[in-house]
């Protein structure tokens, strides 16, 4: 599967479970982490963990292995290392606080808007 596609499979599942402020950022020559980092929130403990939860169950579903899962017993930020993709959950309070869309602004974001309506 490319990683495009994991993406927008990961973008989806956040998308269900109304996870707030979906961005991606293209991280191709920029870190050797991965190749997109998805950023998103939730207004409660509940509510992130339920979107965590659905990302990996639709990669699962999808046939895509998650080499990783922190933080979710805190459900404060919540990553999930899909290997081409990185998916960052935080809770609303912790996303300021971390801004990673600040501290990796040199990364372009991409646009998920038809991925999301489909």
């Amino acid at each position: 599967m490319r990683e495009r596609d994991i993406l927008t499979t990961v973008a989806k599942a956040a998308d269900s479970k109304r996870a707030e402020d979906i961005i991606a950022l293209n991280m191709k020559g920029i870190s050797l982490i991965a190749d997109y980092f998805l950023i998103c929130h939730g207004n409660s403990d509940k509510q992130v963990q339920a979107i965590a939860r659905e990302i990996k169950e639709q990669a699962a579903e999808e046939g895509i292995f998650v080499k990783r899962l922190e933080g979710f017993d805190e459900a404060r930020w919540i990553l999930i290392d899909l290997g081409d993709v990185v998916a960052h959950v935080f809770h609303k309070d912790e996303r300021g606080y971390y801004n990673l869309e600040r501290l990796w602004g040199d990364a372009p974001t991409e646009d998920l808007v038809s991925e999301l309506n489909q």
